[in-house]
């Protein structure tokens, strides 16, 4: 007892040593992360081969050109779903490798998330001020993954 109460001492007094602590507690959260994303994407996975089997079963029993193009919508939102889970689980990973949060590959997800919101949008539903902050969101990760990916250029 009288042992670990040193080691936690030791831990909070050398500054070496709280930051060791503290990288071993981000490496741990991160495994957590990566492997919860796993079990994210293999759902994703299962969710979107449910969706094509189902929905094209009952296009086919019933097809009109309204419900086809509102399947097929639904099946982009879901074949995003999967590769922004890809996305986010290479972020993790790549985390895992370098220790660094590699803002590239973020803005790229953001960028991925938003062109899924804009594919499954209901335009019918929407105003005009959603538009406007979806084309702004748009511009901003566009501006921002272009300065990143020039900066990382030199």
């Amino acid at each position: 007892m009288i042992g670990i109460l040193r080691r936690l001492k030791a831990i909070f007094v050398q500054d070496t040593k709280f930051l060791e602590a503290i990288g071993s507690i981000e490496n741990i959260v991160a495994k957590i992360l990566s492997i919860g994303m796993i079990f994210v994407t293999f759902f994703a996975i299962a969710q979107l081969s449910y969706a094509i089997i189902d929905k094209f079963l009952l296009t086919i029993n019933r097809p009109t050109n309204d419900s086809f193009n509102t399947i097929l919508f639904e099946l982009f939102g879901l074949f995003l779903n999967v590769l922004i889970a890809l996305e986010i689980l290479e972020n993790i990973t790549a985390y895992l490798r370098k220790y660094v949060i590699q803002i590239e590959l973020v803005l790229v997800t953001s960028l991925t998330a938003v062109a899924r919101k804009i594919i499954i949008l209901d335009l019918e539903k929407k105003s005009s001020s959603d538009l406007i902050a979806l084309a702004v969101a748009v511009f901003s990760l566009s501006v921002g993954y272009a300065i990143v990916r020039q900066a990382n250029k030199k």
